[in-house]
């Protein structure tokens, strides 16, 4: 505890455009390796790059969303540095003059919450991709593939404002939940549209001045970052506390060895020699423009759960969950809109929907049971046509064959029994064959009626309405 950790983050975030940011291909996912190139992403001699217009909106639309500050004018710059996968020897970013400037994004924490600052949200291009195996001599040659080289990014930068590893997770989960509300991006981390650095150095608690920081790189999942930012943390304290010096380095995370492996120092700022890219205009972004792309803006998380707790009474942890995606909260929003109350709603989809699509493998946007439907099978189970347990096995096959509700209830027979005569006679005939337990019941053993109750709704094939039961087991037991 004598010591406390400094940590920014630098995400890169693709943007979900059609076409590349400076070109007409495609930027497209998952095509054969360097399909979708031309001169201009080649790099060759002659080629000009035009700047792609729904690409400056995306950022734009990101950076407000982060509370950023847009500049009206913004530079495009030349990035000077040489990789196999930067076919031009440079690649074009901006540097002193980015896009958008001086956000924040508002994370939980025992007081509330916590604001981490946003230094920058910069404009770039992605480089190409460097392949170590799955092609002919791929032990001994590395090949490039150019698909990805000219795809629309924006980098955003945080402040070194996070104090653990934890509060490093909240900032990444709350700023990819933002960027895919707001549709700019799929965030997806397997296919390298979200890719994360961390920035980390131990300071003694109290103290102003920062540490020496490593950059950590390879971070791929937000549990690779948690566990990075872990060990970091620990081979950093070890090192001053043993009379050492941190080295400035940048290191990759060992996802099989659990541990940050040393990849190159960083004791000099590495010179790229920016300068404005000579190709491109001076971006200019007017305060019409930007209203005109504040106004497609949509209600974003932290409005949306609060409005869940106001408008639908449930707790701020059911908000939470309904708001992780917005597709699952207008899922949601569907089903209370179809008729069902928003309590029971909103725990049939988190109990029910979404255990079934994690064992299907499926996502919200793929369940074969739509809101009207689940919000009827709500109201037959809130109406007491079908119990609870009923209405789990209905949902389940609801979800198996995408049938509705009404359907699978009048085909099976769910429909729950209120007859207070025929359950009456199951409340007896299961009381007959446990003289026993029924001795220590009136006894006083009152935690036998359990077993009774289980047994007669065992006797009805769970389809008796369960207060009855209750009500009819007590009069005659008693």
């Amino acid at each position: 505890m004598q010591f406390e950790p400094v940590i920014g983050l630098e995400v890169h975030v693709q943007l979900l455009t059609e076409s590349k940011i400076f070109c007409g291909c495609s930027a497209r996912f998952g095509a054969p390796p360097n399909s979708n190139v031309c001169p201009v992403c080649l790099g060759l001699p002659g080629a000009l790059p035009v700047l792609n217009r729904r690409a400056v909106e995306f950022a734009v639309l990101a950076a407000q969303a982060l509370n950023c500050q847009v500049r009206e004018t913004s530079i495009f710059a030349r990035k000077n540095y040489f990789y196999p996968d930067l076919p031009k020897g440079y690649q074009i970013s901006q540097f002193d003059k980015p896009v958008a400037e001086h956000g924040f994004v508002d994370i939980p924490s025992g007081e509330g919450t916590r604001r981490i600052g946003i230094t920058r949200l910069h404009m770039e291009e992605d480089a190409g991709k460097s392949l170590h195996d799955g092609f002919p001599n791929s032990a001994t040659s590395t090949a490039i593939d150019l698909n990805r080289s000219g795809v629309p990014l924006i980098e955003i930068v945080s402040e070194p404002d996070m104090r653990s590893p934890e509060e490093a997770y909240d900032f990444l989960t709350r700023l990819k939940e933002i960027i895919l509300y707001t549709g700019v991006s799929d965030c997806n981390m397997e296919e390298g549209s979200l890719r994360c650095d961390a920035n980390i150095s131990v300071r003694r608690r109290g103290a102003e001045k920062f540490g020496t920081k490593a950059e950590v790189k390879n971070l791929n999942s937000f549990r690779y970052l948690q566990r990075a930012l872990e060990y970091e943390i620990e081979r950093q304290i070890s090192v001053l506390e043993s009379g050492g010096k941190i080295a400035q380095e940048t290191r990759l995370w060992n996802v099989s060895e659990g541990r940050t492996e040393s990849m190159r120092s960083k004791e000099f700022a590495h010179d790229y020699r920016y300068f404005p890219e000579p190709d491109l205009l001076p971006l200019r972004v007017s305060a019409a423009w930007q209203g005109e792309i504040a106004a497609a803006m949509p209600e974003l998380p932290d409005a949306r759960r609060k409005r869940f707790v106001r408008d639908f009474s449930i707790t701020p942890y059911d908000a939470e969950v309904l708001t992780t995606t917005r597709v699952l909260a207008d899922y949601f929003e569907g089903v209370v809109g179809a008729g069902a109350p928003p309590k029971p709603a909103a725990n049939w989809i988190q109990v029910e929907l979404l255990r079934q699509l994690k064992d299907a493998g499926k996502e919200i946007a793929e369940s074969p049971v739509p809101p009207r439907e689940l919000a009827a099978l709500v109201a037959k189970v809130e109406s007491g046509e079908i119990n609870a347990a009923t209405g789990k096995k209905v949902f389940a096959r609801m979800f198996e064959t995408g049938k509705p509700a009404a359907e699978i209830i009048a085909a099976e027979g769910f429909s729950q029994v209120s007859d207070t005569g025929e359950i009456e006679r199951w409340c007896r005939e299961v009381i007959e064959k446990n003289p026993d337990n029924l001795a220590k019941y009136r006894a006083g053993n009152e935690g036998v009626f359990k077993f009774f109750v289980g047994q007669v709704m065992r006797a009805s094939r769970g389809q008796a309405n369960p207060q009855t039961v209750n009500d009819t087991l007590k009069r005659l037991l008693s």
